[in-house]
């Protein structure tokens, strides 16, 4: 038997024949531009949340040690589902309700998604309750709470609906979330335009991943939060703010370095190429290659997760090595990302670009390798940033590369700093730092997206 609530109709999950943890299902039939995200948000009797760790979401998908985890979206016929498990014996004795909840992925509103429903059964087993709500202009929207009465554990239809989507939901609870800025008061004369925006995902989507990261970074690295915030305010400059890329650190690991990686400069640099990372990239990781005389994959990437060791990890593992050949090292870039590392001479597609920083103190032994790598990469949605640690006038090559001519696209950018800016007693400011290695960047996915190389 399966018990059907309307709004405000409860049940207790005994009742319904749930005695142990039950899994919530929101189904519903995506609309072109629209999908949703399931939330759960776990709150005390005054209908708050303890802290911002109560709040899960497919980015922070457990809670409560585990008592609420969030299952995912998955297709069921022509249907999206998205689940979230729910195991009321072990919730926290302050923990006295479940919030289930769903905000828009796009524009839109609720109103436009058909299918829409709610259940709740056992682990792998049907349906025991359904909430049957009514869905308009809402694009945030509570579906249904599993609450504590006594010592029964209920579940309740509500259908509270938000028209300011996740923010407004989430504040309803008490996450925190971040205000957005005023406006600006009239101006007498209005400013010049700005440049247009070069990132690509829906707003809604990218915006509440960003908001994400800063409240986790806040808690678990606040040395690496700052670093996020500043690159964020290079990247607002130039448009970029909500932009989507995977991003490489390719390493030079030839013997010439060592000094370098001893002194921690190499560290320092890869801590702020993370922090890129952790702004354009979804799963928050940053792909190492080392190339020295042989090319290297390090796995697992550069993560938040022992970042402040990394480097040091990485020369434990890997000796240095005394040759030094760029073009091997780009081809082992292309095939990760485009499958292989022919030579091309027709553009080469794909959805999100590729940022690669490529750090070295010297020049190749492949040069003549190395040119033909970046000139058949200009065929790939693919920017090499180069930077060369050492005096500007000993990289005379990488000044030739991001000179290149017969290439389908201008791909790269060069500049060199000197270790002292990096480690001395006066280093190039971390903004400083983000407005060079983002010089030519924006320019180039503007290029690229005119060429055909990028297809969003």
């Amino acid at each position: 038997m399966v018990h059907v609530l309307t709004r405000g109709g409860n049940v207790g999950l005994a009742q319904a024949g749930l005695t142990g943890p039950v899994v919530v299902t929101l189904t519903w039939t995506p609309a072109p531009g629209v999908d949703a995200d399931l939330s759960a948000f776990l709150t005390t009797g005054a209908g708050k949340v303890r802290s911002d760790d109560d709040f899960v979401f497919y980015n922070q998908p457990s809670a409560a040690g585990g008592a609420v985890r969030h299952l995912g979206r998955s297709a069921r016929g022509g249907a999206t589902v998205d689940q979230v498990r729910i195991d009321p014996a072990a919730l926290p004795p302050d923990v006295e309700k479940v919030v289930i909840g769903a905000s828009l992925d796009g524009a839109g509103t609720f109103g436009g998604l058909s299918g829409l429903a709610v259940e709740v059964g056992p682990e792998g087993g049907p349906a025991a309750v359904r909430c049957e709500l009514a869905a308009g202009p809402e694009t945030a929207l509570v579906f249904a709470e599993v609450y504590r009465r006594g010592p029964e554990w209920k579940v309740r239809a509500v259908g509270q609906g938000f028209t300011n989507g996740l923010a407004g939901m989430a504040t309803d609870v008490g996450v925190s979330v971040d205000d957005e800025p005023a406006p600006a008061a009239p101006q007498a004369a209005a400013p010049p335009p700005a440049a247009p925006p070069v990132s690509t995902p829906p707003v809604s989507t990218e915006k509440r991943r960003l908001v994400d990261l800063e409240k986790k970074l806040a808690t678990t690295a606040p040395q690496m939060l700052s670093l996020v915030k500043t690159a964020g305010v290079s990247l607002e400059k130039r448009g970029l703010g909500e932009h989507t890329a995977r991003v490489a650190l390719v390493l030079d690991i030839s013997g010439s370095m060592a000094a370098l990686y001893r002194a921690g400069a190499v560290q320092r640099l890869a801590e702020r190429v993370l922090a890129l990372g952790l702004r354009f990239d979804d799963d928050g990781v940053v792909d190492v290659f080392l190339f020295g005389k042989h090319v290297h994959r390090p796995e697992p990437g550069l993560r938040l997760e022992g970042h402040q060791q990394y480097i040091a990890d990485l020369t434990q593992q890997y000796r240095l090595e005394y040759d030094t050949r760029y073009g091997a090292a780009m081809a082992a870039v292309r095939a990760a990302y485009f499958g292989d590392s022919r030579e091309r001479v027709e553009p080469q597609p794909a959805q999100v670009p590729v940022y690669v920083m490529f750090l070295t103190d010297g020049a190749p032994s492949d040069k003549s390798v190395a040119t033909r790598q970046i000139r058949s990469a200009s065929f790939e949605p693919v920017f090499w940033q180069f930077m060369g640690i050492g005096p500007e006038r000993q990289f005379s090559f990488l000044q030739r590369l991001d000179d290149l001519e017969g290439r389908y696209t201008d791909n790269a950018d060069f500049f060199a700093v000197a270790q002292d800016d990096l480690m001395g007693r006066r280093p190039i400011s971390d903004d400083a730092l983000f407005d060079r290695l983002m010089t030519e960047y924006p320019d180039w996915l503007r290029r690229a997206r005119d060429r055909g190389l990028l297809l969003r």
